[in-house]
């Protein structure tokens, strides 16, 4: 397959602008020349590998395409700052998209990014731990933090650390709903809050401490944030991790079972190129995991 480079930039910007229009603008040709180049990367490629809809969206063999297009966009952006200077930004700045679960990003990850090399600009998917590799495998992100010890194929994975985790109420809640304690009725009935219906964190702890399938009333909060103010507030308990709850006084949480906790392991998982924008960001975000991991 001869595959041109402007072929393969008007592929990444498609999918990554969701329109062939707002391609165009981000190239600054016109939407006619991004349909061109993309047609000939087909004919190249002898398959389709855009669906035509709104946002467009990669096919199967598209996203073999598109991996290739930001490995060469990454490694070209390198290249254009060891031939400068490597203190300035490029005109293209290099853009890195990373996934991370929510935790992390309200915690620990943010001071990590802002050692990052200038003329890099950041694109961050939030997402649970234990689907981030979804997105390294279609190509959407080029690193992920993820709870996923196995490597994507074409990735290299590292330990960070682990998150621990413990089920916390207010006082109020946990008087309420826990007075004898954590038993099983007592789980059965009080209400929980989970992030998101990805969130298996609070039946992990029900699995564990019930030995049987209860279904409590539950919220659904999807803010980090929020979600720890809604425990604060009495809506339910739930997990939250100890780098939320380090600085709250007594008379705002309590844990509801004693010394229980879970430990979350997580891993940077990241493509397997020689780029000295992706290894620098690699390398912030394992030292301010081990600063503020276990």
């Amino acid at each position: 397959m001869d595959l041109q480079l402007d072929q393969l930039r008007a592929l990444n910007a498609a999918v990554t602008e969701g329109t062939f229009e707002a391609a165009a603008r981000s190239l600054r040709v016109t939407p006619s020349a991004v349909s061109q180049r993309i047609k000939a990367l087909e004919d190249a490629a002898g398959r389709i590998l855009l669906q035509r809809t709104k946002p467009v969206r990669a096919t199967e063999s598209g996203l073999a395409v598109l991996r290739l297009a930001r490995q060469i966009d990454l490694l070209t952006g390198d290249t254009a700052r060891e031939l400068g200077d490597a203190d300035q930004p490029v005109d293209r700045p290099i853009r890195l998209p990373i996934a991370v679960n929510a935790d992390s990003l309200e915690t620990w990850v943010m001071p990590a990014l802002r050692d990052a090399p200038p003329g890099v600009c950041f694109e961050i998917h939030r997402e649970d731990e234990e689907h981030t590799t979804a997105l390294l495998r279609d190509g959407t992100v080029m690193a992920a933090i993820t709870a996923t010890a196995k490597p994507v194929q074409g990735c290299k994975v590292d330990r960070l650390g682990a998150m621990r985790y413990r089920p916390m109420a207010s006082p109020e809640f946990a008087r309420t709903w826990f007075p004898d304690g954590p038993t099983a009725k007592a789980y059965a009935a009080a209400p929980v809050v989970l992030f998101d219906r990805k969130d298996d964190l609070q039946d992990r702890q029900l699995r564990r401490r019930t030995r049987q399938p209860i279904d409590p009333p539950r919220h659904y909060v999807p803010s980090s944030t929020a979600f720890g103010t809604a425990i604060r507030l009495g809506l339910g308990w739930g997990m939250l991790p100890d780098l939320q709850t380090a600085d709250d006084p007594p008379t705002s949480l309590v844990p509801i079972d004693g010394d229980s906790f879970i430990d979350v392991p997580l891993y940077w998982q990241q493509w397997k190129l020689h780029s000295p924008a992706l290894s620098a960001i690699a390398g912030a975000i394992a030292r301010a995991a081990a600063a503020a991991l276990r």
